[in-house]
């Protein structure tokens, strides 16, 4: 079996690992490898501090927290996302207002925001799929104009960039995930960058159970209490070291990804000058990280028989997100603006195809020979 991803395994985890447990003894929060990680964040995307957290589930509720989030507040995202983009803010007592997508980049349909803004609406909350970015230049003149957060998930977007700027840098505060399934990962793990810094100390306030611990530890004060409402949402140095070993070569995974990815779209382009397949599209002004390979098939029925046939033949290919309007929860906790022209359309089409650090030439060959093979 080809499988759908494998976790990034690049050579020093171990020995980072190892360090953390024996030499540095410090397995909890913000030890030396969790400082190592932020810092090689803030070098890389230049934004002015990155937090790791457990999650990105839990960078996403940390920056819900920040911009102060409560009952009655709306919040503008896309429906094609993960339940998390949603839950971030369900759980302040917001409504979820899901806009549709642009069939082309699977994104949040920039032009279809403004008429889902109303006096309750607090941010926006752009899904950049798949690592490729949204329009964020009209996002945040949307933002001006109407005084809104904005609060990028970018989940799937280490390392790609818009108009040469990083993305989870562009909004108020960006989302990273390091879970197993990304192209760097901890296991779990996450990050929150902050573009302003005066939502700094803040922020590491409520990371830290809601204790100025973070300035205790700096030595600014001589001991720590409790200030503000907060929660836990520090990794294990453990985790981070894990994490270390994978951002150090991070060029290295992200040349790897973009050569499976080009090879697969090279290999594929004749099925999609037949019309058989579409494949993705990566903007002007968009690089993308090869986070993922999809294509789009006719139909739902079409796309059930391919994965069902690639999976015969030892492939495991996927399907991605349930539009979150049409779950019971995305019901009673959110509403659709608009009409849903692409959204369900479009992700009843889309099947994922196995990528990950260390795929082979030779296992995509075979990927796309039965891809053809089930279009003859």
């Amino acid at each position: 079996m080809i499988d759908f991803n494998v976790p990034p395994y690049v050579g020093n985890e171990l020995k980072y690992v190892e360090e953390a447990v024996v030499k540095n003894r410090k397995l909890c929060g913000d030890g030396p490898f969790t400082k190592k990680c932020s810092e090689w964040l803030e070098n890389k995307t230049g934004t002015s501090k990155a937090l790791l957290t457990t999650s990105c589930t839990h960078a996403t509720e940390l920056a819900a927290l920040l911009t102060d989030i409560k009952e009655g507040d709306e919040v503008i995202m896309p429906s094609y996302t993960f339940v998390s983009t949603a839950d971030a803010f369900v759980l302040r007592g917001a409504k979820a207002v899901f806009v549709d997508i642009r069939p082309d980049t699977m994104n949040i349909d920039e032009n279809k925001i403004e008429e889902a803004i109303t006096e309750k609406t607090r941010a926006i909350v752009p899904v950049h799929y798949a690592g490729v970015s949204c329009e964020m230049d009209k996002i945040m003149d949307l933002a001006h104009k109407y005084n809104l957060y904005v609060i990028e998930d970018a989940a799937q977007g280490v390392m790609s960039t818009y108009k040469g700027q990083a993305l989870g840098t562009i909004g108020d505060f960006g989302c990273y995930s390091f879970h197993e399934t990304k192209n760097y990962s901890m296991g779990e793990g996450g990050a929150l960058l902050i573009r302003n810094p005066e939502y700094i100390e803040r922020a590491e306030i409520i990371r830290e159970k809601g204790t100025n611990r973070a300035k205790f530890f700096r030595g600014q004060i001589d001991k720590y209490t409790w200030v503000d409402a907060g929660s836990s949402y520090l990794p294990g140095d453990m985790n981070a070291a894990y994490l270390y070993g994978q951002l150090e070569a991070a060029d290295q995974i992200f040349d790897d990804r973009m050569s499976s990815w080009n090879l697969y779209y090279k290999l594929l382009k004749p099925l999609e000058d037949q019309g058989k397949i579409e494949l993705p599209t990566v903007p002007e002004g968009c690089t993308h990280n090869a986070h993922m390979f999809y294509i789009k098939a006719k139909d739902l029925e079409e796309r059930t028989n391919l994965i069902h046939f690639l999976k015969e033949n030892g492939i495991q290919a996927v399907f991605h997100y349930i539009p979150l309007h049409s779950a019971p929860a995305g019901k009673q906790f959110g509403r659709f603006q608009g009409e849903d022209v692409y959204t369900t359309k479009e992700s009843e089409r889309l099947a994922r195809l196995p990528m990950y650090y260390g795929l082979k030439e030779e296992q995509i060959q075979y990927v796309v020979e039965k891809i053809k093979e089930f279009y003859q």
